[in-house]
């Protein structure tokens, strides 16, 4: 399986606010929602979402 990375700075920068302050509630509200978090945080660390891959969508910019 060939990972192109498709995600840009910002869109990395987003998406890490979000997955940790999603993964902070479901550990403080007991709340298994904040699983999402996780997978959002995941596709930081690779810089690649496998929703915009059938799309062939990328945020990422020329040299990034």
């Amino acid at each position: 399986m060939n990972i192109t990375k498709n995600i840009g700075r910002i869109d990395r920068t987003i998406r890490f606010g979000i997955g940790l302050a999603l993964v902070i509630w479901g550990l403080l509200s007991g709340n298994w929602l904040g699983l999402i978090g996780v997978i959002l945080l995941a596709t930081v660390a690779l810089s690649w979402c496998p929703a915009y891959v059938p799309f062939g969508f990328s945020t990422r910019q020329p040299g990034e």
